[in-house]
């Protein structure tokens, strides 16, 4: 029987649904923003069909009691959601599996909340997730989402954590088939005004094959949040968990594939940024960032699908070379440094090639806001942000920051941001790199030209051969087509 996403149920309806399915049968634990959660449940009846226990340990020598001190004392954290899935279903387990195991599926959910204090000094935000069963004595599940909360009143935001618990939770028994259903129900009856959802994961023998890096793409690709972020292991992570209080460095890519010359940019730019006296090198963060629109063909227009096969080989690839790697929906630069800079007070370094800081400069993109180009400078530059520029080479000449040309209305701004330090030219990089531009590499690969391995790091050109990545024939005997790098020009633009 194929799933059908029935956007049409009510939060009621859901909690209901369960409460009379005979099998489902669980307890929940909610810490911060009220017991809204379970209230539903209650609200919905029949809920002793379904609920085992409820609590809340809100003081937090009680919580550390009940799941263990922490040595942060944090207590919305992943690490706090996670003891309290663990303590709470294997009481589950201990205390019922014996009277119904064989005939329940059993479940715990699990939230820890900071919603909006009274004096609306911090974000809301916070963990919620659900440990369960999909048959009598099976295996168990594990669903864990992190959601940020966006209403500006603390009640409004506990009614929208109970909504997002009873979808969770309903989502996990009767949409675990098809996770991208799964996903878009999170957000059935809900707000994208009031909640984002930046973090999701799922384990568990019924999600084998879901990739999470998958997941995370699709967040963004939903709406449902404006980035998301994952390790060189592959696994998702919470942005403002892994940025927070960090020195962000931040390079910008379609990466498809990585060259020597992003590792260049990259690696150059780092050590300039690690220069920096306000800089504390242990605490320094390197994110390499894929926007939506870069995981489309150039020049795709905005309904175009991405592949997501394509976005997984990119993505492989940078985890192979050890970078956390960042899926985000903005854009304008000005627009990621507002993000960034929501997460971590200290400073953030800009990788960028010489024709992106020709970009930033161009007034047209900035026609939608009612400032221009000022509105989106006051964003990008007010906060603690440095550019460093990589150079690039165009008709036999080397361009950087001192040769940029400007409109005379913008060279007493450029000038200005060059003597307070906003702006520098990455200086120690490889002359060699600038012939070098990523769609010719590409096209070298694809059409098994002889040569391209010099171009892309040792391990990516294994990577690409073994896997038949980016269009690489595998199958056909390499061409004897001369060196393609002849006579062309870079861009510098990544």
């Amino acid at each position: 029987m194929s799933t059908i996403h029935n956007k049409d149920i009510g939060t009621k309806q859901k909690a209901l649904a369960i409460n009379l399915d005979p099998q489902i049968y669980g307890s929940f634990a909610e810490i911060g923003a009220g017991q809204d959660v379970a209230a539903n449940f209650f609200k919905a009846g029949a809920s002793s069909g379904t609920i085992a226990k409820t609590m809340s340990a809100y003081d937090m020598i009680f919580s550390d009691a009940i799941y263990g001190a922490q040595q942060v004392k944090r207590y919305v954290t992943e690490q706090r959601l996670i003891a309290m899935l663990e303590r709470e279903y294997g009481l589950m387990i201990e205390r019922l599996d014996e009277q119904r195991g064989k005939t329940s599926t059993f479940f715990a959910f699990s939230g820890t909340f900071s919603a909006l204090n009274y004096h609306k000094t911090n974000d809301g935000h916070g963990w919620m997730g659900v440990r369960f069963q999909l048959e009598p004595e099976g295996y168990y599940h594990d669903v864990v989402i992190h959601v940020k909360l966006l209403d500006n009143d603390n009640n409004l935001q506990q009614q929208a954590v109970g909504i997002l618990g009873v979808n969770l939770i309903y989502a996990c028994f009767y949409y675990n088939e098809v996770p991208s259903i799964f996903l878009q129900s999170l957000m059935d009856n809900l707000s994208k005004d009031s909640i984002q959802i930046d973090m999701i994961r799922f384990e568990g023998p019924r999600f084998t094959k879901v990739d999470n890096r998958l997941m995370s793409l699709h967040l963004v690709k939903y709406g449902f949040s404006d980035a998301a972020l994952f390790g060189p292991d592959g696994k998702n992570l919470q942005p403002s968990e892994v940025l927070y209080k960090k020195h962000i460095v931040v390079i910008r890519g379609r990466f498809r594939p990585i060259i020597n010359v992003h590792l260049d940019m990259l690696n150059n730019g780092v050590k300039q940024f690690l220069q920096e006296p306000d800089v504390d090198e242990t605490k320094v963060m390197v994110v390499t960032e894929l926007t939506l629109q870069s995981l489309k063909e150039r020049d795709a227009d905005e309904s175009a699908e991405i592949d997501e096969k394509d976005f997984l080989d990119r993505v492989d690839i940078l985890c192979s070379l050890g970078q956390t790697v960042m899926i985000s929906n903005f854009h304008e630069y000005y627009k990621l440094v507002a993000y960034l800079s929501k997460i971590t007070k200290l400073k953030i370094g800009m990788i960028l090639g010489y024709p992106n800081l020709e970009y930033i400069f161009s007034e047209e993109h900035y026609k939608s806001l009612q400032g221009g180009i000022l509105e989106s400078f006051a964003t990008l530059f007010s906060r603690s942000v440095k550019l460093f520029i990589y150079p690039t080479l165009r008709d036999g000449m080397i361009w950087n920051c001192l040769k940029f040309s400007l409109p005379p209305h913008l060279i007493d701004l450029y000038r200005y941001l060059i003597a307070n330090n906003k702006i520098e030219d990455i200086r120690h990089y490889k002359e060699s790199n600038l012939q070098l531009e990523t769609d010719t590499v590409l096209q070298m690969i694809k059409q098994g030209a002889d040569g391209w391995e010099e171009f892309v790091p040792a391990e990516v050109a294994t990577m690409i051969k073994d896997r038949c990545l980016f269009g690489y024939p595998c199958d056909t005997p390499l061409m004897d087509t001369p060196n393609q790098l002849t006579n062309i020009t870079a861009t510098g633009n990544v």
